[in-house]
């Protein structure tokens, strides 16, 4: 056995040298000094930090691709420079092997096994692939041209590159296991519906909530060019919204055939309530600084919703439920994201806040998390029936994505469930162990986690009364919350 590992070993160095006899045998060009200074504007990652900040002044896909390949280089920095050349020294190329001019004026004195280099260089590339495909093609040659470098100048074998390019490929990867990648694309649903086409807007009352979105901008400007017969009102400060709207609606004349909303996820959450409860189709019109709502539906700009009211073309989506019940009697209401109690609505607000500010997802909601939970005070409680403790419950309207902390997407709207989630509080050192779970992404496997698909949920307040948070809005406080899903509860304007 030790034999074969010595023979190979000797072919590898056999193949290593005729590579590198090789390429000192090139001509002397312009690209020996280009190369050079290449090899050295990527020491320590400097290179593509440079790159990363230029991928990440551009929102969405490019500043996803920057932060993931920054991360990717960390993963690949420690494995290649702290562990791999620990564990497997070897000597550098002898500097005679290549011409003077060829050399680096300060050659590396640590072990030549594996490229760091290389490893950045690949890690950077390949994490971008994953989130921006486009630019990881314009980068794949400037990477291969830092990892050829290190042997063109003389201090690294082929084979260091090789290895520095699979430990960076598979820290690219490793990524995905703390930030999953970012599917782009509307939610799927299988109920389409015949809805009234408008034309010019006629029988549309749109709500336009000023505050959403960029400041300075009105959408009402570009709504009534699109739909000069619709009627566009706008949000009154500290009123209600659904309380405006149903006033606009039961008003004479009740000519209204469709609802639309120009604003964020809470705006868009109030007035699908008000559509749902007087069975008209809703209008998106995007306005909104994150619009997660609308992503999912896949209305993503005015034009796709101007198409789709023109043709009347639409589908029917699923809705929340919560029934509430306290001190003052009962109240429904409907939510199109996602209902909570306890610590959650703080950490989804603060969240939000960081994502506002080019946070990923991901890690923003790690920060939010371990803030939030820090002056949570536990919940006494029963679901159906079953008394628990917990520190925060979570019910979404439909299946979220990735299951464990931080939902960030459904694949579809009509699957006629709720996502409940809580974390329990009556095991020892919950938080702490909720927060090391979902760092190592082993949350599911913890038993301070609980997960559920349901179409209903019972939830009861042993211990006072609690106000529940429905997409993002603080309710009623109440002790009983029946919450169920409502199959087909909404019709939307969608292409």
């Amino acid at each position: 056995m030790f034999g074969h590992v010595r023979r190979t070993g000797r072919q590898v160095g056999r193949f290593d040298q005729e590579l590198m006899r090789r390429s000192a045998a090139l001509p002397r060009t312009g690209a020996d000094e280009a190369l050079k200074k290449l090899s050295r504007s990527a020491n320590k990652g400097l290179l593509w930090f440079g790159v990363a900040a230029a991928l990440a002044s551009v929102k969405g896909r490019n500043r996803r691709a920057a932060l993931r390949g920054v991360a990717a280089i960390g993963f690949a920095s420690t494995s290649a420079n702290l562990v791999g050349k620990n564990l497997f020294p070897r000597r550098r190329p002898a500097a005679e092997l290549l011409p003077e001019h060829r050399r680096l004026t300060k050659r590396p004195t640590s072990s030549s096994f594996p490229s760091g280099h290389s490893a950045s260089a690949v890690a950077f590339t390949a994490a971008v692939a994953m989130e921006s495909p486009a630019a990881a093609i314009a980068l794949a040659p400037l990477a291969a041209a830092v990892a050829y470098s290190r042997m063109h100048t003389g201090v690294h074998w082929p084979t260091d590159i090789a290895a520095g390019a699979a430990i960076g490929a598979g820290a690219a990867y490793a990524t995905r296991h703390w930030w999953p990648r970012t599917v782009d694309g509307p939610a799927h649903t299988a109920q389409g519906a015949a809805l009234p086409a408008l034309e010019g807007g006629d029988g549309l009352l749109v709500l336009v909530n000023p505050n959403s979105g960029v400041s300075g901008v009105d959408p009402g400007d570009e709504i009534r060019a699109h739909w000069p017969k619709a009627t566009v009102v706008y949000s009154e400060p500290g009123r209600d919204l659904v309380a405006q709207l149903t006033e606009e609606l039961s008003a004479p004349p009740n000519d209204v055939r469709a609802v639309g909303v120009a604003g964020g996820d809470g705006t868009v959450a109030a007035v699908a309530t008000v559509a749902a409860e007087f069975k008209l189709p809703l209008v998106l019109i995007p306005a909104g600084t994150l619009n997660h709502f609308a992503r999912d539906v896949g209305v993503e700009s005015v034009g796709e919703s101007v198409a789709a009211v023109d043709e009347g073309t639409g589908q029917r989506i699923d809705l929340g439920g919560v029934t509430i019940t306290g001190a003052d009697g009962t109240e429904h209401r409907w939510f199109v994201n996602t209902a909570s109690l306890g610590g959650y609505p703080e950490m989804v607000r603060m969240r939000e806040k960081l994502g506002s500010l080019g946070w990923p997802k991901w890690p923003a909601g790690a920060v939010a998390l371990i803030r939030s939970l820090r002056s949570a005070q536990p919940i006494r409680l029963a679901l159906n029936g079953k008394p628990h403790l917990v520190w925060m419950l979570f019910v979404g309207n439909g299946t979220y994505t990735p299951k464990g902390f931080a939902p960030t997407r459904r694949p579809a709207l009509d699957s006629g469930l709720l996502d409940v989630r809580y974390l329990r509080a009556d095991v020892p050192y919950s938080r702490a162990r909720f927060v090391i779970g979902t760092l190592t992404r082993t949350l599911s496997t913890s038993h301070v986690y609980r997960q559920r698909d349901v179409r209903s949920l019972d939830v009861r307040l042993l211990d006072g009364n609690r106000r529940i948070a429905t997409d993002g809005e603080v309710g009623p406080l109440g002790n009983r919350f029946e919450f169920r899903a409502e199959p087909g509860a909404l019709s939307i304007y969608r292409g």
